[in-house]
């Protein structure tokens, strides 16, 4: 059976620019996905529509066990959004914002002034919930924006860079605010500029570019995919690069690269802290003086880099803000054109 959040062959054009190229997910209930991508790949789009707030061109999305296209109001009802701005209203108290959301969704007087007591607490905003909202900080507006997302305790939420403008502070607190969600059953779909971020929360991760999903799996299969450990050596001197090169080619399993501004050399190698300390033992023996030495492991960078290949593009977003009414005037048009 399909995920609570599922789709297959979306396509979306903008003009000349094919933002979705038949992107398929599949993400199981409880789970978080990631989805990871150069600007310009796609994600926000694949939100946009799974959230109903594009038609997609073609394709099939059901959200919750909810037809998309054909139902939804429905969707709407049993979803949460926070998207990369964030929606509140300066003009009211970070009190009276969550209360009013509340109230949108039906829930009583009562229960929505409670529920605003939770989240304001939650997210560290009680001092300053009777202010309005234009007095806040960016990094305040963020998490009121957020925790204005979670008032319904939606069963599927979608976060579109959720931790844009948060300090790493802010930014840990709704790493657990998340892990609460999804360990309560609430399913997830992030978007995120922030590798690790991806790497701390996601169960599974797919990376989109150029409207497509290139690579989907764990963190550690992506990483697993990259290549394995290798060995980082730094040495005091350019002039022992030579004999280091010499003496890591004995140990690697590829060539060495060298990058004689830094005196790094780093080569792929198996086995671990006891080849490690052969190394060691190895460039002594050769007096070659290291600054540094250490066994690497792939990162979500390095996925990241050896998929897409290249730098971040935004050509399919900015297709897709000026194919809106308004042209250039939706309030996603100044990130995606400063990233």
């Amino acid at each position: 059976m399909p995920g609570a959040i599922y789709a297959e062959g979306l396509v979306k054009t903008f003009g000349e620019v094919r933002a979705l190229d038949g992107v398929d997910l599949d993400v199981p209930e409880g789970t978080v996905l990631g989805l990871l991508g150069p600007n310009g790949a796609g994600k926000t789009t694949a939100v946009r529509v799974l959230t109903t707030l594009l038609q997609p061109d073609s394709g099939k999305a059901v959200v919750n066990g909810i037809d998309v296209l054909k139902h939804p109001n429905e969707v709407r009802r049993s979803i949460g959004l926070s998207g990369q701005f964030a929606a509140v209203d300066e003009y009211l108290t970070g009190r009276e914002n969550l209360q009013m959301v509340g109230q949108l969704y039906q829930m009583s007087g009562r229960d929505a002034k409670k529920r605003a007591v939770e989240l304001l607490d939650r997210f560290n905003l009680t001092d300053a919930a009777d202010r309005p909202a234009k007095t806040y900080s960016g990094g305040m507006r963020r998490r009121l924006d957020l925790a204005a997302a979670l008032v319904v305790s939606p069963p599927v939420m979608f976060m579109d860079e959720p931790t844009t403008g948060l300090d790493p502070r802010n930014r840990q607190q709704l790493w657990e605010v998340i892990q609460e969600l999804v360990r309560g059953g609430t399913t997830l779909l992030l978007t995120t500029q922030y590798l690790e971020e991806a790497d701390h929360l996601a169960d599974t991760i797919c990376v989109v570019d150029h409207g497509k999903v290139i690579a989907r799996g764990t963190a550690d299969e992506l990483k697993a995919r990259t290549g394995g450990e290798r060995v980082e050596v730094v040495v005091h001197q350019r002039d022992q690069i030579a004999p280091a090169t010499e003496v890591l080619r004995g140990f690697g399993k590829g060539e060495v690269a060298v990058a004689e501004h830094t005196r790094k050399l780093t080569v792929p190698v198996t086995g671990g802290a006891k080849l490690l300390a052969e190394v060691i033992r190895d460039l002594d023996a050769r007096g070659v003086e290291i600054d540094d030495i250490g066994l690497r492991r792939p990162t979500l960078d390095d996925v990241f880099i050896s998929l897409t290949g290249h730098a971040a593009e935004a050509a399919a977003e900015e297709a897709e803000d000026a194919a809106r009414p308004g042209g250039q005037g939706g309030r996603g048009s100044q990130k995606e054109k400063t990233k």
